[in-house]
């Protein structure tokens, strides 16, 4: 968000669900809201535009669609307040210790000025489809209730605490046609983002607490049609003396936070989400000299995540002119010399887009997913001439590359907070983008009018890796149902539909996929374990001299288990129709031995791999246990699809 990244603060620093309570167990979704009339026929076309979508979203290699496997392309903005508004210093009481002198009481803004309704359709008239609704911990388990003149336009919500008026807002939307993306934006209802307690996840709480909370969430509304997606925390940084990092098992380790989450999201909340994670949005102290900057999701092309649910991953990271690749924003003390997004030309700027978050849609990876570029933004008043360029140029990129945007915010009070696309007065009275005069205008109408691809969007195969890193990475949801078939030791298994294709020699990671042939899996087979030869037939030695994990006749793998480097079992299921095939040894224990296309992407970066081809599937593990030699996997056996 605007103002404050982890520009000022990190730079004076260098230079200087399911709830506990059994009262938030017990809580339920908000009462109906009514669905507010469109202003005039361009809201009513938004309007109908909005509602044409069919719940729940998934994804399709790049693209998120909805129930109908028809594209359902983001166009969203920040409806914020609810994460909270105070700076940090001073009376919580004085509007102007809070961000932009607008004091939120930690609800989403502007319902002190204007009916719901009439908020809804003024949303309406902007075009927009959905909205990144963020909220903070410490309001959901807030018991008292939010003042009367912060609720004065909208009377039915007084005496309602700040998690009751979100979920009359999160109605409203729903049945207004939008699609609503809960998103946790702090640990505390304090303005974000800089060393303010709310740089990680678990700054100011537990990760258990963090998961337990999103469970809640998730749970609340289940029944709510429109909320489709679960933005798990925002803008991940670093705080005074320690970074983020993405996979080294840590408790600052966001990709494994975020792999909890969505994990439970799913199987104790609400299996129809989408879950969104976002790129770590700064590491180091913002000195020259230093190493400093934005990972982004930068890490994602070398460990990506999988979910049990192989079609509900977005990934997301955030834009502004006054930042940079390495710059963190700020001017003055702390300013480094690295460039920022707005002196990049336009060229540049799309390449820095591309390498930071964009490459991600590229077909045929392990981490292909849809990218939503959750917040950017920019002030009316400015007028600095880069900063406009940034502007045009971003709206350009995202229209001309048919991304998926949010833009940061979209309600504001006049005279307050001129980046709002909307603004209101005390009366109630709206100026902003639909207003003449706003430069911004020309940038947000071409993402406006441009439709990107549309209607039915072909399926595509799913790459998703393993990584038994610092654990398991169990991810069928009938392995776990199965039990813990191998234990004391780091267990993988594909997500249901998926099955094994490829293995590292070391370092414990897998491919999964379902190119060639969809889910092979009988409905009713269970699993089978293996962890011996005995599968294997007489005279059907595929590894000579090799230990060898087979999979019964009929039957492929979906998982495997390791202690420390050495293979311990596989895990193979039942085909739904007969399998069986040519066979043929890949071996990868001196080298890589995958497809010349490089289906999937690198899912070892620097270890062996070896790999089936899309035509075939995997029936088995060879391993060695000769002294001097690595005990991980060696060969895989490949036999051709019925």
């Amino acid at each position: 968000m605007p103002t404050a990244s982890p520009s000022l603060r990190l730079a004076a620093t260098a230079a200087g669900l399911l709830l506990v309570s059994t009262a938030a167990t017990a809580a339920h979704a908000a009462p109906h809201a009514t669905a507010a009339p469109a202003a005039d026929a361009h809201g009513a076309r938004a309007a109908d535009a909005a509602a044409s979508w069919h719940g729940p979203l998934s994804t399709e290699g790049r693209y998120i669609v909805d129930s109908r496997g028809e594209r359902f392309r983001l166009k969203s903005a920040n409806w914020d307040g609810a994460q909270g508004s105070w700076n940090g210093s001073g009376s919580t009481d004085d509007p102007a210790n809070h961000h932009a002198g607008q004091d939120s009481h930690n609800i989403p803004l502007g319902l002190d000025r204007v009916p719901i309704a009439q908020l809804m359709a003024d949303f309406h008239q902007l075009g927009i489809n959905s909205i990144r609704l963020p909220f903070s911990n410490e309001m959901i388990h807030s018991t008292a209730t939010v003042p009367d003149a912060a609720v004065a336009a909208n009377p039915q919500l007084r005496g309602k605490t700040p998690l009751q008026v979100y979920d009359a807002v999160v109605n409203a939307l729903s049945d207004s046609g939008f699609a609503v993306i809960l998103n946790n934006h702090t640990n505390t209802s304090r303005w974000c983002c800089g060393v303010d307690g709310n740089e990680r996840w678990n700054t100011s709480q537990t990760t258990q607490k963090w998961a337990d909370d999103w469970v809640f969430m998730a749970r609340r509304y289940a029944s709510v049609p429109g909320v489709v997606g679960a933005d798990l925390y925002n803008e991940v940084r670093r705080n005074i003396l320690d970074d983020p990092n993405w996979g080294l098992g840590d408790d600052h380790d966001w990709y494994a936070a975020a792999q909890l989450a969505g994990d439970r999201i799913l199987t104790e909340g609400n299996p129809n989400l989408l879950i969104v994670i976002e790129g770590i949005n700064w590491t180091g102290l913002p000195v020259d000299g230093l190493p400093h900057g934005r990972p982004m999701l930068t890490p994602v092309r070398t460990l990506s995540h999988t979910l049990v649910n192989a079609h509900k991953l977005v990934y997301s990271a955030h834009f502004y002119g006054y930042t940079g690749p390495h710059h963190s924003g700020a001017t003055g003390v702390g300013e480094t010399h690295d460039a920022r997004y707005q002196d990049m030309s336009r060229d540049e700027l799309g390449q820095a887009m591309y390498d930071e978050a964009f490459f991600v849609e590229e077909n045929g990876k392990h981490y292909t997913a849809p990218v939503w570029i959750s917040e950017f933004g920019a002030g009316s008043g400015d007028t600095n001439a880069k900063a406009r360029t940034w502007f045009t140029n971003t709206t350009d990129y995202f229209a001309d590359h048919d991304a998926d945007f949010a833009y940061w915010p979209l309600v504001g009070f006049e005279g307050h907070d001129d980046w709002a696309l909307l603004r209101y007065d005390t009366a109630g009275h709206r100026s902003g983008i639909l207003d003449s005069g706003d430069w911004r205008a020309a940038g947000w109408q071409r993402l406006m009018a441009d439709s990107g691809k549309t209607g039915a969007v072909a399926a595509v195969p799913v790459w998703r890796m393993l990584s038994t890193d610092h654990g398991d990475a169990v991810e069928s949801l009938k392995a776990k149902a199965a039990g813990d078939w191998d234990s004391g030791a780091y267990k993988a298994a594909c997500p249901d539909g998926l099955r094994l294709i490829g293995l590292s020699h070391t370092g414990g990671r897998g491919l999964c996929t379902d190119a060639g042939a969809f889910d092979l899996r009988a409905a009713d087979g269970g699993q089978t374990v293996v962890n011996d030869e005995r599968y294997v037939p007489s005279g059907g030695d595929w590894a000579s001299g090799y230990t060898k994990f087979q999979c019964p006749s009929g039957a492929f793998l979906i998982g495997y288990s390791l202690r420390g480097e050495r293979v311990s079992a596989a895990v193979c299921a039942p085909g739904k129709g007969a399998l069986g095939g040519s066979g043929r040894t890949v071996w990868f224990d001196r080298s890589d031995n995958r497809p010349s296309d490089g289906a999937g992407g690198d899912f070892a970066e620097g270890g062996y791999k070896g790999q089936c081809a899309v035509n075939e599937y995997a029936a088995g593990i060879a391993f060695t246990t000769r002294l001097g030699s690595r005990p991980g996997p060696a060969a895989l056996l490949c036999r051709t699809l019925p």
